[in-house]
């Protein structure tokens, strides 16, 4: 391409400092002629038609696109935040930012004095309760043979039965805490010393994105966020969308995504679009689930976002090289009025794809435009 320029620009320059400029015409009086009638048109010497390269103005079908940027999220329905269950300092720490963790796992201890009296008031009302068991078991031999009262036998069958409230009360305390059944097999066992320690565990599987606590630090019960985990496979992109492009996006749109640190295309879908308007930006947010293979994008990253809003059929299409700008910066091309013969005219661009850019007018099907060289053209005219 660099060559064909620089054939082109020598060719021009050349003919410029021979000819005085371009030719109009084949005679002086054609050129006034051809002037008046039609401004802006210009003759090409055939010796230079070899270096431009022209093309049709062609219908094509492709998806409509809006191009945005975003900024990557962790994904809020996949993320959570791991908070100790009871208040004291903590003993042990066993995983990091990075780690992978399964559900139910645990990711730290905490000694709690609250633990310790849980279990203790658990074993005890576990004893009250076999106590109990027993008492029911002997007063109900006494009543077969006659040996007590009714009254005794019930008695006995209450406190039985206040046992086994007391325990089940204490053990639904423990599971709101979290203690896991080994814990409670422990402490069923007579004799044994009850640990105070508890285990904050992960409430869903994915990425420890974020530790918030440090060893022996005094935690709070419900209030201290221990760990941030997420499920980094999927994220959120928070794009945003100008009023104009609004009333074409849907939720469902297919999305490709790219990060120039990356040599792959990252996919989501929109799955929400905004029902306000920011007021600092003037644009509505859409969220854009993405698909993230490998965890490569990360929280706060930015994207550039391509929206495929539907299909479009008939859209008039020329290379984007066929393009160029004027003095006031719109958009123009050159079209061949006549073999050797082109005009600048100017033209309402659109979206672009696939090295291709929508005219919106200006164009009709079939016209021939400069693809190649029409830099050179320009700068040529301009120097009439």
């Amino acid at each position: 391409m660099k060559t064909l320029q620089g054939i082109l620009l020598i060719s021009i320059a050349a003919g410029l400092g021979a000819c005085g400029r371009l030719q109009h015409a084949d005679s002086p009086a054609a050129d006034k002629a051809e002037a008046a009638s039609q401004p802006g048109l210009f003759t090409v010497p055939p010796d230079q038609l070899a270096h431009l390269q022209t093309v049709a103005v062609r219908k094509a079908t492709w998806l409509a696109a809006i191009r945005t940027t975003g900024t990557v999220d962790w994904d809020a329905n996949h993320t959570t935040q791991a908070i100790a269950q009871v208040s004291g300092p903590i003993s042990r720490i066993l995983v990091d930012a990075g780690a992978k963790v399964k559900a139910g796992d645990p990711l730290l201890y905490v000694s709690s004095p609250d633990v310790a009296a849980a279990l203790s008031a658990y074993r005890k009302a576990r004893n009250r309760e076999q106590l109990n068991q027993r008492i029911v078991d002997r007063q109900k031999e006494l009543i077969d043979r006659g040996a007590i009262a009714t009254k005794d036998y019930e008695s006995a069958v209450a406190d039985y039965n206040d046992a086994m409230t007391d325990v089940q009360n204490s053990l639904q305390a423990l599971k709101i805490f979290g203690i896991d059944q080994q814990q409670i097999d422990q402490a069923d066992q007579q004799g044994k010393t009850i640990s105070p320690e508890l285990a904050v565990r992960a409430p869903i599987a994915g990425d420890v994105v974020q530790r918030l606590v440090s060893p022996g630090m005094l935690i709070q019960a419900g209030m201290t966020v221990c760990f941030v985990l997420s499920d980094v496979s999927t994220v959120w992109v928070q794009g945003h969308i100008f009023d104009r492009d609004l009333p074409s996006v849907r939720v469902g749109d297919p999305v490709e995504e790219r990060n120039p640190s990356f040599p792959q295309t990252f996919r989501g879908s929109v799955t929400y679009v905004g029902a306000f308007v920011d007021p600092a930006t003037r644009t509505t947010p859409v969220r854009i689930v993405t698909e993230n293979p490998r965890g490569l994008l990360k929280k706060d990253m930015f994207v550039d976002a391509v929206i495929r809003t539907g299909t479009q059929n008939n859209v008039l299409v020329v290379p984007v090289s066929a393009v160029l700008r004027d003095d006031k910066n719109e958009p123009m091309v050159y079209v061949q009025a006549q073999p050797g013969r082109f005009a600048q005219r100017s033209v309402v661009a659109g979206a672009q794809q696939d090295g291709l850019i929508a005219i919106d007018s200006g164009l009709q099907p079939g016209e021939m435009v400069v693809s190649d060289g029409s830099l050179f053209l320009q700068f040529a005219n301009s120097i009439l």
